[in-house]
């Protein structure tokens, strides 16, 4: 009689040993990917879609090409989208695993030292806008499924490769997208993330403009005017106190602190020499998983209309951009964790923590929709490591490697007949 045991960590030494004779192949495949910009805004994202499915053909994956209608695209203020899925099925009966990661990706920005479309390699990192967060993972990804089906082994269910364009404006035409036009509704998914944990909760965002209101006036008489420069820095200074409290506001998840404000953008004024008749500032607000999001929005703005409201002249409009609520673990997520943690340490010499981080993702759609998901994929142990969202964006690519190889043998796990 053979030992399941031993059978299954055969099978998890042949695809760890299919993945290093590939590995130069899978590095090739993240530099094509590099080398096509994704910069959002301002979201011309089909072209990568596109290349990503050439790409993919070239490994016997055929990838569906879902166009996201270019009116819905427009309207939310980007260019073109095209999500990809790709279906691989195995036997009868099993679940349905689901992979995903994001192609589109904030613009460079100044200080880079390298080529940020460039792909580059130095001392064992690959170095490019995306290269990190979260491209990297459409090459785990995808040699990790290679590595499964190279395998042979008998497999139940089915495994799904979402490769989505819009998680830097939210997701509603990423995943959320192919959630509501009934798609995909997998039983489990994993999303791009970091390899030294398993993330299973994050924040929520707020985003909101706000539009302070004055009345223009030559600078030579400024009193025939209504300053909404100043009035705007009145109103900041009350978010800003705001934020000041919010220390005090404690998540019970680990890896998540507390909530938070941002104002990420100013713009007003027509002259240096004209009173600004109005200024418009864009704010940010993360949400631990304990808030209700419509008490964060009712209680800024509040504290905006309490501000303007001692502000003679000053009217203000407020507009909601986005919100983004928290991920919160769902209970049906066991597997995906368990699978991670014990692969992960076998594999990188250490716990892998479950985990939240403050950051949002687009993978609250799939929990939104009952999906038990996590997030894991390759990457250092933060964001700051990887440089993701300023100059010089990197990837270790031996995180890449043993990346791929916990992703393999989880789905190995998932799948096995």
């Amino acid at each position: 009689m053979t030992d399941p045991i031993a059978d299954r960590s055969a099978d998890y030494a042949r695809l760890d040993a299919w993945i290093d004779a590939h590995f130069d192949e899978e590095v090739r495949f993240l530099q094509a990917l590099v080398q096509v910009p994704t910069d959002t805004p301002p979201g011309n994202n089909a072209p990568h879609a596109e290349r990503t499915a050439e790409l993919l053909q070239a490994f016997g994956f055929d990838a569906e090409r879902h166009p996201v209608p270019p009116t819905e695209v427009h309207d939310y203020g980007m260019e073109s989208i095209t999500n990809l899925i790709v279906r691989r099925r195995y036997g009868a009966g099993g679940r349905t695993v689901a992979l995903n990661a994001h192609g589109d990706v904030v613009p460079p920005g100044e200080g880079w030292t390298r080529d940020p479309y460039g792909g580059e390699i130095d001392d064992g990192a690959l170095y490019g806008r995306a290269a990190a967060v979260s491209k990297s993972d459409f090459a785990s990804f995808t040699f990790a499924a290679r590595a499964l089906e190279a395998l042979g082994a008998p497999l139940q269910g089915a495994l799904e490769l979402h490769f989505t364009y819009d998680e830097e404006f939210g997701g509603e035409l990423g995943p959320g997208w192919l959630l509501r036009q009934g798609l995909t509704k997998p039983d489990l998914m994993i999303a791009a993330g970091f390899s030294y944990e398993v993330v299973t909760a994050h924040n929520g965002c707020l985003q909101m403009e706000v539009t302070v209101h004055g009345k223009m006036a030559h600078a030579a008489i400024p009193h025939t005017g209504v300053d909404a420069l100043q009035g705007a820095v009145a109103i900041l200074g009350r978010l800003y106190a705001l934020n000041d409290g919010y220390r005090w506001i404690r998540s019970q998840v680990p890896g998540i602190d507390h909530p938070y404000l941002n104002v990420g953008r100013i713009d007003g004024g027509t002259n240096t020499n004209v009173v600004p008749g109005k200024v418009v500032f864009k704010l940010d607000r993360r949400m631990i998983p304990e808030e209700n999001p419509a008490a964060v929005e009712a209680a800024i703005r509040q504290t905006i209309a309490d501000a303007a409201a001692g502000l003679p002249g000053i009217t203000v409009d407020i507009r909601r951009l986005l919100l983004a609520h928290a991920m919160q673990p769902l209970p049906g997520n066991a597997p995906l964790v368990e699978a991670i943690q014990r692969h992960g340490r076998a594999l990188f010499g250490q716990p892998i923590p479950a985990m939240g981080t403050p950051l949002y993702t687009d993978v609250r759609l799939y929990a939104a929709a009952g999906i038990p998901g996590v997030i894991y994929g390759a990457g250092p142990r933060t964001v700051l490591e990887s440089h993701a969202k300023r100059a010089d964006e990197r990837l270790q690519l031996e995180d890449l490697r043993r990346a791929t190889k916990v992703i393999a043998r989880t789905l190995r796990d998932l799948l096995a007949a």
